[in-house]
């Protein structure tokens, strides 16, 4: 999806909401102080985020453009999910962000083996919309999950390849101040609206959520497809980017850098059913084609606006808050010749040894 409607209006939007929730969080506080009740949340650092494997890269078509009031077709709520993908409970993780992480691998849905795409051929989902619509609104409940990787190289030889997992930045400590929300394409987008090719047509006015998943179940087309894509807004990593390799640049490493942002989770896709069997499908496919309905979005906003506009507000902390936190810890991953994920536990080592700061990597051996 491409928006094209107006800027202004999405970050006022986003920042009506972001002081809605500071003012309901402040009422709980004060009713919490004289004993009328306890604030919701939980005690977790921004900074720690769970590791996963695998990735694809953030690109142009992930990102959302907040350039729009967005069709809001509701909030996420699992509140009509069928008794299959209803949670009975979720189950929460000291240091993790408050989610129900079961919503990762719901029943009868495979992950992609670069962990980028659930997918299912549930009949249920392709016959029922209601069922659809509560997939959609329960897995929005979670967000993507933005990772730094970042890669230094002389040749064929890796001498670091370092992973930082962002998705915490995401997710407030207090529920009330979460900012996601659904989106569904708009009139003059393009997108897939049940065709195989992109288009700005049909459009279905206020229907939203529900008429799209009712027009993907009455689909005739023996093939198709329904599509949910969770995607990050407002998060800055041009800056982070930058400031990466400024600080790989001091440390007078000779090799080539490569640092890219991929996203796992990224889309949530359900399948019509084989009719016969795979290699029919194919053949299907390749001679009518698959009718594609991607048309939805989770979306997660870092910040309820682009970096450098005023008013802005990050969700959980700024990009300059981050770095300062971590900048130390990548430097000495870095310096150490670090090759997997860098997690809190880092932090704790790097101040333990001491050599956080002011590392130079060629006080690490002449072979790096």
């Amino acid at each position: 999806m491409d928006p094209s409607t107006s800027a202004i209006v999405e970050k006022s939007l986003l920042q009506a909401k972001y002081e809605q929730a500071e003012q309901a969080e402040q009422a709980v506080s004060s009713a919490s102080g004289s004993g009328l009740g306890a604030a919701a949340g939980s005690s977790i650092s921004p900074s720690d985020a769970p590791g996963s494997s695998s990735y694809t890269s953030l690109t142009e078509e992930t990102e959302v453009d907040e350039s729009t009031p967005p069709p809001y077709s509701g909030p996420s709520t699992t509140a009509h999910a069928p008794p299959s993908q209803a949670p009975r409970g979720p189950q929460y993780y000291p240091g993790l962000p408050r989610l129900d992480y079961k919503l990762y691998s719901p029943q009868l849905f495979e992950l992609s083996q670069d962990c980028t795409t659930l997918s299912s051929k549930a009949p249920y989902l392709s016959t029922s919309a209601s069922a659809l619509v509560a997939l959609v609104r329960s897995l929005s409940t979670v967000p993507p999950k933005p990772h730094i990787h970042l890669v230094g190289a002389r040749g064929r030889k890796v001498d670091f390849d370092v992973k930082l997992n962002l998705m915490s930045l995401l997710v407030p400590d207090s529920p009330k101040q979460r900012m996601d929300y659904i989106r569904c394409v708009g009139e003059g987008e393009t997108a897939f609206r049940g065709g195989t090719k992109q288009d700005m047509i049909p459009h279905v006015g206020d229907g939203g959520l529900e008429e799209w998943c009712r027009r993907f179940v009455d689909d005739a087309n023996s093939v198709k497809s329904f599509a949910l894509h969770r995607v990050v807004a407002n998060l800055d990593t041009t800056w982070i980017e930058g400031q990466l390799r400024s600080l790989i640049a001091t440390t007078d490493y000779k090799g080539v850098v490569n640092i890219t942002f991929p996203v796992t989770h990224a889309k949530v896709v359900v399948q019509s059913p084989d009719k016969v069997n795979k290699f029919f499908t194919s053949v299907t496919t390749l001679f009518a084609g698959r009718h594609k309905y991607e048309v939805v979005q989770a979306v997660w906003p870092f910040a309820t606006a682009k970096s450098g506009d005023p008013g802005r507000r990050c969700i959980v902390q700024s990009e300059e808050v981050w770095w300062k936190e971590w900048r130390d810890v990548i430097k000495y991953a870095v310096a150490t010749k670090r090759t997997g994920w860098v997690t809190n536990e880092d932090k704790l080592e790097a101040l333990m040894e001491g050599k956080g700061k002011g590392v130079n990597i060629v006080d690490w051996g002449p072979d790096f």
